[in-house]
């Protein structure tokens, strides 16, 4: 058999790393990955070889699918068909990947799951359709179960759905398939009686009995928790060579686990992690690229000029530079990049740039200090952030969050859970905060550290205050959360993240918590105008950005207590 999509996978691998076809350095690194594996695979110590012949017949499959969306749909006035698929030289990459990559002993596929980032309206559907299609139907696979699984009916419905009209718009492919299809206007289950196979869409997860062969898990930055993806995954036990498909762009919950799973691709294509069975690519933009450029566009959309059409998203980017209430959307979508809170206070970027990892909380041992507190809910996130001055005139802060066992055990609250086992984040026993636990770490930091005050919210804390007032030497400064008080260390900071002069060590909670932030508008007396944070949504917590605004704030004023701050004495 030619291996003719084979060879425009190869092609494709070669034109991106050569220059020739533009790419960010995700796709790459993936691209990279691919020559490197040819390599080792010439070796007798590595255990997987291509299998050039079983990767053709895939895509020669998929090939013979028809189209059911767009003007490829049309139907020949002739034939009475729509076209088939063609497939373009990026998805011969990855479906060649997926299915020629084999153990040598045993030709069992050596990909078990794949990753793959891909700004709207580039063929995603199909891609997942022609996967979906031939491990239901040809992949000799006895009971298989597909399932296309999202968080919502209209989700979970659009790869399903495609692979649903294949079969109703050319009949004879589920006839020679042995595929019966239900549904006739509205989509049902698909099964092959022959072999006890199904191929369905699933909103939600899987019953406690389902034993996926494919798990195509469409939008992940639409789900809120991992519960979809672990009950597939772990119901994959008894299967041979299953794969779970995530297929995605990019979103704006920081904490959620796809943007996880994006930055495990990251390490992974960069060498920091090893999985020999998971496949990743994600096409977006570089660092330092100008978003507002057409290069940018060709360079995050494979399907450039095919199914992506610049006469349309040349105006969309142009409507979105004059708009900036419409940059986020355009950003995630059409150049799947990450963006904080949709008209998100702090630019995430500018958030990035000021990370050091390198910074740590012992290097400021003995210096002045300003610390915050706030606790929105004794039963939720409560954050207590430390600041400090910076010679060149900047800060740095650093922050402790608290959570009690009972929130975090909850099932949306996965991200929690994470930061707990990466130390990031401390449970308290039972349903509401230990309050007890936060003054023995506030007691550590004014042995090691010059506090000058405690800034609080009194909301919830004057139980606490009175304990602390007890030993403390440093003042505690009563901060209504008002937008008089909150609006000048809030453009002070937002002054500072712009210019890289607010330091932080890359703590993922608060970094979620700055991507939370959106900026209200408050009026004073006249025309003056106050700012003060919010969030979108209850569960968007903001406390330790608030606080740190607070710190901030008593940081800049250095121990005055002038003005409408309240100091306990």
């Amino acid at each position: 058999m030619p291996s003719i999509h084979v060879a425009k996978a190869n092609a494709y691998v070669a034109d991106v790393l050569a220059g020739r076809i533009p790419a960010c350095k995700w796709v790459r690194l993936a691209c990279q990955r691919h020559v490197d594996d040819l390599e080792r695979s010439t070796s007798d110590d590595w255990p997987y070889e291509f299998d050039a012949t079983k990767a053709e017949r895939v895509c020669k499959f998929g090939e013979m699918l028809p189209h059911v969306k767009g003007k490829w749909a049309r139907r020949d006035p002739k034939t009475r068909r729509p076209q088939t698929i063609k497939l373009e030289p990026w998805q011969c990459f990855i479906i060649c990947s997926l299915f020629g990559w084999v153990k040598k002993d045993t030709g069992v596929r050596r990909f078990r799951k794949a990753s793959v980032y891909i700004p709207r309206k580039n063929a995603k559907s199909t891609t997942a359709c022609i996967i979906g299609w031939w491990m239901f139907a040809k992949d000799d696979e006895p009971g298989a179960e597909v399932y296309s699984g999202a968080t919502s009916e209209k989700q979970a419905m659009e790869v399903f759905r495609s692979a649903w009209q294949m079969a109703r718009s050319v009949p004879e492919i589920a006839d020679q398939l042995g595929v019966t299809i239900t549904g006739k206007t509205d989509p049902g289950p698909m099964y092959r009686l022959g072999d006890n196979s199904k191929f369905e869409a699933l909103i939600g997860k899987p019953g406690d009995g389902a034993s996926p062969h494919l798990a195509i898990v469409d939008e992940y930055h639409e789900h809120a928790d991992p519960i979809l993806y672990d009950t597939m995954k772990t119901g994959m036990g008894a299967r041979e060579q299953p794969l779970i498909l995530i297929i995605s762009t990019a979103g704006d919950n920081l904490a959620g686990p796809c943007k996880d799973d994006w930055d495990d691709c990251q390490k992974l294509l960069d060498g920091v992690i090893q999985d020999e069975t998971q496949f990743a690519i994600l096409w977006t933009i570089d660092d330092g690229d100008d978003w507002t450029t057409e290069a940018a566009l060709a360079k995050a959309n494979p399907n450039w000029g095919v199914s992506v059409n610049p006469e349309i998203y040349l105006p969309d980017q142009q409507t979105a530079i004059r708009d900036v209430t419409k940059q986020a959307t355009f950003k995630t979508k059409h150049l799947n990049m990450w963006v904080s809170a949709k008209s998100g206070w702090i630019n995430m970027e500018q958030w990035k740039a000021c990370e050091d990892r390198s910074l740590k909380l012992e290097d400021f041992e003995g210096q002045e200090a300003w610390v915050a507190l706030d606790a929105a809910s004794k039963i939720d996130l409560t954050s207590m952030p430390i600041t400090f001055k910076l010679k060149d005139g900047g800060y740095a802060t650093f922050a402790r969050h608290y959570i009690p066992e009972d929130t975090a055990a909850l099932p949306q609250n996965a991200h929690y859970r994470k930061w707990i086992a990466e130390g990031w984040l401390t449970a308290t026993p039972g349903a509401r905060v230990d309050f007890t636990t936060i003054e023995e770490d506030l007691k550590e930091w004014s042995q090691r550290f010059n506090i000058q005050s405690l800034s609080y919210d009194p909301k919830e804390l004057n139980d606490f205050i009175n304990r602390v007032g007890i030993w403390a030497g440093f003042e505690r400064i009563e901060v209504t959360q008002s937008p008089a008080l909150m609006s000048e260390p809030m453009k002070e900071m937002e002054a500072l993240i712009a210019t890289g002069k607010y330091k932080h060590c890359g703590d993922p909670c608060l970094t979620w918590m700055a991507s939370n932030v959106v900026k209200k508008e408050a009026r004073g007396g006249g025309p003056v105008k106050y700012y003060y944070p919010a969030k979108q949504k209850a569960e968007n917590k903001i406390d330790g950005i608030v606080a740190g605004i607070m710190s901030l704030g008593r940081a800049m004023l250095h121990t005055q207590s002038s003005g409408p701050f309240v100091v306990l004495v």
